[in-house]
C-alpha cells in the first residue's frame, strides 16, 4: 500500500470522486503545505498558514498506479487556475501534488510535464515534498455525525 496527497481545490468533491475508485482503499481530507504542525479550517482561510485543502489517498498500486491518480487528478480540476478552483479563491485552493517519495516526485513530474504539453504550456500545479499535514477534525466529526 502506497499513500499520496492531492491539492486540487476544495476537498469535498476530490474526496468523493477518488473514493470508490478500483484500488483506492481510504480517503481522509486535510491540510498540506504550511508552516504549522497543527491547523484548523479557519486558519487555513486566512490564508497565512502556507497549507493547501488537500485529499489523501491510501491505494492498492497492484489495483491502481500512481500514475493512473495522477492522470485522475489532472482531469478532476483545473491545473491552469492559479491559487483557485472557480469560485474558490486563496492559495488554500491551489493545485499541488505532494510527493512521499522520490520515484513519486519523478512520476509526478513526468505526468505534470505531459499534461503541459496538452495544454500548451499554462499548467500552475505544484510539485512538493509531503509537510505539515494534518487531519480536517472537524470535517471529519461532521462527516461521520452526516452518516449516522
Amino acid at each position: 500500500m502506497q499513500k499520496c496527497t492531492l491539492a486540487l481545490g476544495c476537498f469535498w468533491k476530490p474526496e468523493e470522486n477518488f473514493k470508490g475508485k478500483p484500488g483506492i482503499l481510504e480517503t481522509e481530507v486535510g491540510y498540506a503545505g504550511g508552516s504549522n504542525q497543527s491547523v484548523t479550517y479557519e486558519e487555513v482561510c486566512t490564508g497565512n498558514t502556507g497549507h493547501a485543502e488537500v485529499v489523501r489517498l491510501t491505494f492498492d498500486e497492484t489495483k491502481i498506479t500512481y500514475k493512473k491518480i495522477l492522470d485522475l487528478f489532472f482531469k478532476m480540476h483545473d491545473p491552469t487556475q492559479k491559487d483557485m478552483q472557480y469560485p474558490d479563491v486563496g492559495t488554500q485552493y491551489r493545485s499541488e501534488i505532494f510527493y512521499e517519495t522520490d520515484l513519486q516526485k519523478i512520476e509526478a513530474i513526468d505526468i505534470l510535464s505531459q499534461f503541459n504539453k496538452k495544454l500548451d504550456g499554462k499548467i500552475q500545479t505544484n510539485i512538493s515534498k509531503i509537510k505539515n499535514y494534518c487531519k480536517a477534525e472537524e470535517y471529519h466529526q461532521k462527516y461521520i455525525e452526516k452518516n449516522r
